[in-house]
């Protein structure tokens, strides 16, 4: 009896080895020694080489920013022209609505634009003394006569305010001052934001 054998070549030319006894036929699968095969010469070229891989780049984290508590309202690398414009005092009419404060504003020691307001940064300020570059707000609240919890809420709100309009003053290289009507008044901002301590001024002529 013939036996022929049909014998693995290369894994191109067949998938499976075929033994034939007489007439019984036995099919062996030999997947595994492809998979092998593969394993050692990986795809695509047919030279043997692996492509090269390069490892991944790791991403550069950039460091957050830092917090800042305020934005100066002016832009450092502002045009000294428009840096100027904005910062060149002009006087502007009073905001209509409450006289007394207005007097009281035009009565500020030294005022250089009585009966105006003055206009700086974007902002109405109430008074200027101009020989000392200074910037004036005034508060005329009978805030000693308030309750504790409107004189809180005075107090938050006016804080604030005052932040902001010190930033315009000093940006444009101005002093700034606030007139309060009494002491209570003075210190009781002042315990709210040490940082405005010596910026308030208990106005004697108001």
């Amino acid at each position: 009896m013939g036996v022929g054998v049909c014998i693995l070549a290369a894994p191109e030319i067949l998938v499976g080895a075929v033994i034939i006894t007489g007439a019984v036929v036995v099919a062996v699968a030999i997947k595994g020694a492809l998979d092998a095969y593969e394993l050692r010469h990986p795809y695509p070229d047919e030279t043997g080489h692996a492509p090269e891989t390069k490892p991944l780049a790791k991403p550069r984290l950039e460091p957050e920013p830092a917090a800042q508590d305020w934005l100066p309202p002016l832009p450092p690398d502002l045009p000294e022209g428009e840096r100027s414009r904005r910062c060149e005092p002009r006087r502007v009419n009073h905001r209509g609505g409450n006289d007394p404060h207005n007097q009281c504003a035009d009565k500020v020691p030294n005022n250089s634009f009585p009966g105006w307001d003055v206009f700086v940064n974007g902002k109405n300020f109430d008074a200027l003394q101009l020989a000392r570059r200074t910037l004036w707000e005034v508060k005329t609240d009978n805030f000693d006569t308030y309750s504790a919890f409107l004189q809180g809420r005075v107090i938050k709100d006016q804080v604030a305010e005052m932040r902001l309009e010190r930033g315009l003053a000093l940006a444009c290289r101005f002093d700034f001052r606030v007139g309060v009507r009494s002491e209570a008044h003075q210190e009781a901002l002042e315990e709210a934001a040490p940082d405005l301590k010596g910026f308030i001024v208990v106005m004697d002529w108001c």
